[in-house]
């Protein structure tokens, strides 16, 4: 079965190449990464199953914990520099600070995630990952040993 694997891996070549910066672009405008024109998200961050233009499937994606990280990493920059920037200009209270970069860390973050997100799965499609176009290498391999059911032939006792 290995062997399949790897052979299907490989498929890739053969297919024609995708322009990433484009597919990132759509991403990026919450646009389906194939066509440019169907809506990536049905609701604020979910995906949906298949472009309703196209009908490309979207659900391969694999965004998970990497559109936050990203998020907290820009907006972290962008408000601890106009805290210090406005603190040597101006130095106003605290609650003038509060007041000012708490709102703006909650709607730039807000306003970024769904545009990283779609940027990254734009980014994912385009490289043909996670089954994006080779839906062969995303096929379950079952382990070699798979772990017994939780409760099958266990010793009575506490764990």
């Amino acid at each position: 079965m290995a062997d399949n694997l790897h052979e299907a891996t490989f498929a890739d070549e053969t297919l024609p190449p995708r322009d990433a910066w484009q597919s990132i672009k759509r991403g990026w405008s919450c646009r389906c990464p194939a066509c440019g024109t169907g809506n990536l998200y049905g609701k604020y961050l979910k995906v949906n199953d298949a472009c309703p233009v196209c009908q490309a499937e979207m659900y391969h994606h694999r965004a998970d914990d990497a559109p936050p990280y990203f998020v907290m990493t820009i907006t972290g920059h962008v408000i601890v520099a106009g805290i210090l920037i406005l603190e040597k200009l101006a130095s106003p209270p605290t609650w003038v600070q509060l007041s000012i970069w708490l709102p703006a860390l909650v709607l730039l973050s807000l306003w970024l995630l769904p545009r990283v997100k779609g940027s990254l799965i734009g980014y994912q499609w385009a490289l043909r990952m996670h089954g994006f176009g080779t839906p062969a290498v995303d096929v379950d391999i079952p382990p070699e040993n798979p772990l017994p059911p939780v409760g099958a032939d266990m010793p009575p006792g506490r764990y």
